[in-house]
């Protein structure tokens, strides 16, 4: 394996001047937030290195704090928060449609707050806006194929507010919007991915990153994207030419952790046939 797995972050994290770390798997399960990761991130950020939270959460990010503080995650661990949220708001901006057909928590509705749109039902949408299912807990992706199907009929465009397709609420795997909208490519409908591996989520991470270090350039070689997805965390720090410590314990913990420890085997499989490699893994980040 030539992927080093470390029992501790700290050594490494040293070498970098900002983290972009996910929020869901490394800093919180879905309940509660992660002791450990939110003290090594606090001391880290006291060593004056920033941190920025990026997260696929569909709300803004101004919403997303709020939770983060329910979840007893504390304001020093992190400087800057961004979220797919944010990055749903500017482009529904920068979209001419304005009839928005909404699938998601009435929660997530915060996303267009102060946009220049009008919630509307199947039938008038000439957009249609992704951030959660409606019910992900008695709810399957492939439930939503007819609707789907009905609007991709009509060409009406697609913006995924949650790029995952599956997230860890506790010990329960559940679908996301990303589920969705890989259904939507499927029927040959059209997809603007709003978050994680996209380019235009890391632009607003990195332009978080240099108001938290008071105006000065980030070197790309001085980030490290922390998360433990593969599709999502991986693959954004592999487009933007970052580094990336894989947390094996996230949504691939299946695959991955055997008896508490890494599992070498399983770790290979997951990680196998990736252009470029995680510099590190680990259980959790502590």
């Amino acid at each position: 394996m030539s992927v080093p797995v470390l029992d501790k972050a700290g050594p490494l994290l040293a070498r970098y001047d900002v983290l972009i770390s996910d929020v869901w798997g490394v800093v919180h399960d879905g309940l509660w937030a992660l002791p450990p990761a939110c003290e090594l991130l606090a001391r880290y950020r006291e060593k004056g290195g920033a941190v920025v939270l990026l997260s696929n959460a569909p709300g803004p990010s101004e919403q997303v704090a709020g939770v983060l503080d329910k979840k007893r995650v504390p304001r020093d661990a992190w400087d800057r928060l961004v979220t797919s949220g944010d990055v749903t708001r500017a482009l529904i901006a920068e979209s001419h449609h304005r009839k928005v057909f909404h699938i998601g928590w009435q929660s997530d509705r915060t996303v267009f707050d102060g946009a220049d749109v009008e919630l509307v039902g199947e039938e008038e949408a000439d957009l249609v806006v992704a951030t959660e299912l409606f019910d992900y807990r008695t709810e399957t992706p492939e439930q939503y194929r007819p609707l789907l199907e009905r609007f991709a009929a009509r060409g009406v465009p697609f913006v995924c507010g949650n790029p995952d397709l599956v997230v860890h609420v506790g010990h329960d795997l559940l679908p996301c919007a990303g589920s969705l909208a890989m259904i939507y490519e499927e029927l040959g409908g059209s997809v603007a991915w709003a978050g994680k591996p996209y380019r235009p989520a890391y632009d607003l991470a990195l332009e978080a990153a240099r108001t938290a270090r008071g105006g000065h350039p980030v070197d790309p070689a001085k980030v490290l994207v922390i998360g433990d997805a593969v599709r999502t965390d991986l693959a954004g720090a592999r487009l933007m030419g970052f580094d990336s410590l894989f947390i094996a314990g996230g949504i691939h913990r299946d695959e991955t952790i055997r008896d508490g420890a890494v599992d070498r085997a399983g770790l290979e499989q997951v990680l196998g046939g990736l252009p470029v490699q995680p510099v590190a893994a680990m259980v959790a980040l502590v």
